[in-house]
């Protein structure tokens, strides 16, 4: 670990700064975040230039495989992580969403064991979203948050047991530019979305959390290889040197929901190892991430229908048996993915239709051997537990349920192959809900609500780039026509004019960034980075 810094660079706060905003932002933080990116912002530029190469080198025709310069790690069968830290022993049921008040609230009162804090694909990262949740978080975690909603509506915790709380940050590509880094040299930057969002939530909860029985706990979302790993793990370690509290307080749990990571699972707990309590199965991204890098590869790569591309296809069963097996070897955690379904409180026949979902994909998590699940929605936690608690018992997981049965070659986790054809309902979807969500991620939402399901960045990701690679590989519909740029471009006008304006009118902006992710030459490695850097900053 890098713990030597000389000569110190400084940050400066160029967002506005509303009431509360210099708790958060106070000289304190702000030269924790100085020090955070002096010593580890260099190693983010070169770990984030390094993914760019490889999608070049898979572009070109290489494949993803185990690394054999990694193969003594895989090899060595002594070595464990960390584990669940005080609070995480038992996560049968996690909820997940955004930080603004309410949804704290809701998260605080929900009864899951665990929140997933999420100031990532939850949260569109306005500059009000990401100071408001770090306000969000220090109130609920001092027992002192409440809400008043524009009715007159009064929100508050009322919980006897909260659920601990683990949050998500923004992926290491992610940039803040509301918070420029100045360097010792003076090189001007802005600062990393990653440092900005953990930096904050330590430098200020830590301390609370330890003495409230638990800890700083972490997801970490997009990692690529355990070299992002081991860069985060250095980040933990000099921030608990910084503080003052024990090696390995801090536990992160890595969502595996890239391709490249999925080849590098015991690679990552094994940087992460003092650190870590377990993997979790982030489905949708991970089904982004594999259109994105096998996008010009041929038609033995297109998937069909979004819909079609469910948990038990072959690359899909593949990916989550290994992430199973490979944490109860090492002593991990393997947290489920996310159902999306959920309920409609004034439609009763949809959500039978969610808790019947919802309940199939739990029980098939719980009988594979899965510690916990998610859910997007309160309603449907008892239906989640319900499916853990008939495998656990008693016990607050399965940890020591080995898969010896599993073993999975590179193959089988490239196997995309799924007898569906294309549907003209389904290219109509993925726009309609592309745009749909943009147009709310750019008013500020993160989590979004769309046709009974909980939709957020990393669906639309999938919708997008389904479209494009369509597109690029003169893929059919079921009928025999061709999906054109044409096609697509007179399927935007008709979502554009179809839509409810009511609620807000971003959707001429949310069909200008849906062009440029889906219908560009050139494949935008993430629709949120082109979405922010035109419409979320200085847009306040």
């Amino acid at each position: 670990m890098d713990t030597d810094t000389t000569t110190r660079g400084a940050i400066e706060v160029g967002g506005p700064l509303r009431a509360r905003y210099d708790e958060v932002l106070s000289p304190a933080a702000l030269a924790f975040l100085t020090e955070l990116h002096d010593r580890f912002g260099v190693r983010r530029n070169e770990l984030l230039a390094a993914r760019v190469r490889r999608r070049a080198e898979i572009g070109a025709g290489a494949d993803f495989g185990f690394r054999a310069d990694t193969a003594h790690i895989r090899d060595d069968a002594r070595w464990r992580v960390a584990g669940a830290g005080p609070g995480l022993e038992d996560r049968r049921v996690e909820i997940t969403g955004p930080t603004d008040p309410k949804m704290t609230i809701n998260a605080l009162n929900s009864g899951a064991r665990v929140w997933l804090a999420d100031q990532e694909d939850a949260t569109s990262p306005t500059w009000t979203n990401v100071i408001e949740g770090q306000l969000s978080l220090y109130d609920g975690i001092r027992g002192q948050l409440t809400h008043t909603n524009a009715d007159g509506k009064e929100y508050r915790v009322t919980a006897e047991r909260t659920p601990t709380i683990v949050m998500r940050p923004r992926g290491w590509h992610l940039p803040e530019q509301h918070v420029q880094h100045i360097s010792a040299d003076g090189q001007r930057a802005a600062a990393s979305g990653s440092l900005v969002d953990f930096g904050l939530y330590f430098f200020h909860n830590a301390e609370a959390l330890i003495a409230a029985g638990r800890g700083p706990y972490f997801y970490l979302p997009k990692l690529e290889s355990s070299e992002e790993a081991k860069l985060w793990d250095d980040v933990f370690s000099f921030s608990e040197e910084y503080a003052g509290i024990p090696h390995g307080t801090i536990r992160a749990t890595v969502l595996i929901e890239t391709l490249p990571a999925a080849f590098e699972m015991e690679e990552i707990l094994y940087a992460l190892r003092d650190h870590c309590a377990g993997l979790n199965a982030g489905r949708w991204d991970y089904i982004f991430s594999i259109i994105k890098n096998y996008r010009d590869r041929g038609a033995a790569f297109v998937l069909p229908d979004r819909s079609e591309v469910t948990m038990t296809v072959p690359f899909m069963r593949a990916y989550t048996e290994l992430l199973v097996a490979t944490c109860h070897r090492r002593g991990a955690f393997a947290i489920g993915g996310m159902s999306a379904f959920i309920p409609n409180r004034r439609d009763p026949e949809v959500t039978a239709r969610a808790f019947e979902k919802v309940s199939a994909d739990k029980r098939r998590e719980a009988g594979d051997g899965f510690d916990g699940t998610w859910v997007a929605h309160p309603d449907l936690i008892p239906a989640a537990r319900a499916e853990f608690d008939a495998v656990l018992g008693e016990r607050p997981n399965q940890v020591d349920r080995l898969r010896d049965d599993v073993h999975v070659a590179a193959a089988q986790l490239l196997d995309v192959r799924i007898d569906r054809p294309i549907t003209s309902r389904g290219v109509h979807d993925n726009v309609s809900v592309a745009i749909r969500y943009i147009e709310a991620w750019l008013r500020g939402l993160g989590a979004v609500a769309l046709d009974n399901l909980m939709e957020d960045a990393a669906t639309a990701e999938i919708a997008r780039s389904q479209v494009w690679q369509w597109v690029r590989q003169g893929s059919t519909t079921e009928d025999g026509a061709p999906i054109t740029r044409a096609r697509i471009e007179a399927l935007i006008a008709v979502v554009v004019d179809e839509v409810d304006r009511s609620s807000g009118d971003r959707f001429d902006d949310a069909a200008e960034v849906f062009r440029e992710v889906a219908l560009a030459e050139d494949f935008p490695a993430f629709l949120t980075l082109v979405a922010y850097s035109r419409f979320l900053v200085d847009a306040e």
